[in-house]
Formats: C-alpha cells, structure tokens, sequence
C-alpha cells in the first residue's frame, strides 16, 4: 500500500492533491484496501487516492478513492458512523448530499461504503466491490461487445469464484447451450479463461492481466 502511495506522489504534478497524498489517507480507506480491496482483486491497478475533482460551484472535492479503468469513473467513498451519522452537523450532510449528487450527475459511478460493514461483513463487501469493478469495465469495454457479452461480463466480475455455463445460462434467461456460445466467444476474445477444463463441468472465470 506504501509503494501504491509512493508511484502516485511520484507522478503527481498537482500541488493540492501532493500536499494530501503526503499526510496519511484515512483509517477507514486503509481498512478497506487491507481487508476488501487487495484480498478480493489482488492488486491496486486503476485504483486512486484522494482523486481531485471540481463539482459545479468550481469548489475542489477529494475523493476517497477513485477507480478508473478505459476511461471509466467509478468513487468509493468511505463513511464512518461517527463522521457520518450520529455526530454529523446539519450543514456537512448538506454538503455530502450535494457532493454526491455532483458525482452522479457527472456520470461518476458511485459506491459509499460504511465503515462498521467492512469490520462486520467483509465478504459482502467484497462482493459488492467487484461487481462495482465489472460495472466499470463493462462500461469501458461495451463498445466491443454486445449487451449479453457485457452482462455476462458484469456476471463474471461479481462472482468471486470460477463459475459454470448453467448458472450464467441461469442470469440471463437463455439455454445452457446459448450461455456456452457466449462463454466460447469471451474466452476468444481473452476476456474470460477456462479455469477448469473438463468438458462436462468446465468453469469459467475474469482474464486479470494486471494481477
């Protein structure tokens, strides 16, 4: 996580987003990058911190982190239960409402995380995030594939294991057979590998070239 710190400080010319990537980012951000992000996709890849961006006032808003994949924009943000519901002033949920309400009407993909679910149920979580990533990837690869190539993608990225051609036939509504087509053509195309090679019980699974 240092070194991941260290490559973006090392690239940045923004004066304002050096000064916060140098002090350190948020307990509850390094919590999720420790026990969700890295356990669950393996490394840090498109991923960014403190990601600077203007909201329709002109006024800087920092995001907690930032993953961009093609061209992509996706913001988790990371809420604590004492910043951000028991002991929060009227004004600064005002403001997060709107920096929220900023980020989606800027086609930013949004995902707020609480902070006592990455502690009490990180298994959900870790789902959550890599739907979140195969949403963004479908959106920044969609233009070469088809709705159904896309969703199943968007399918492959939220299935934490290897999966099978019945229970992707079974997401889409279509015969085993049609949802082996589709499978087929992906791992063509080296978005998808076959993880297991058995004719009869073959799984499939997301190609992660950056892991």
């Amino acid at each position: 996580m240092n070194q991941w710190i260290h490559d973006q400080l090392a690239v940045e010319k923004n004066p304002r987003r050096r000064e916060i990537l140098q002090k350190e980012i948020g307990h509850g951000t390094k919590e999720f990058l420790r026990t969700i992000w890295y356990p669950a996709v393996g490394n840090f890849n498109h991923l960014y911190a403190e990601w600077e961006v203007r909201d329709y006032g002109n006024r800087f808003r920092y995001l907690d982190l930032t993953y961009m994949p093609g061209g992509a924009k996706g913001c988790i943000e990371i809420h604590g239960y004492r910043s951000h519901a028991r002991d929060i002033e009227s004004w600064r949920f005002r403001d997060l409402c709107k920096k929220q309400a900023y980020l989606v009407l800027d086609d930013w993909l949004f995902l707020p995380v609480a902070y006592l679910s990455i502690e009490e149920e990180p298994e959900v979580i870790k789902q959550l995030a890599l739907s979140f990533i195969g949403k963004l990837v479908s959106m920044s690869t969609n233009h070469s594939l088809s709705w159904i190539e896309a969703e199943t993608l968007r399918f492959a990225r939220g299935v934490i294991r290897p999966f099978r051609s019945d229970e992707l036939a079974l997401h889409l509504n279509r015969s085993t057979r049609q949802a082996r087509r589709i499978l087929d053509k992906l791992v063509e195309m080296s978005v998808l590998i076959v993880h297991n090679g058995q004719q009869r019980y073959r799984t499939y699974q997301v190609v992660n070239h950056d892991r």
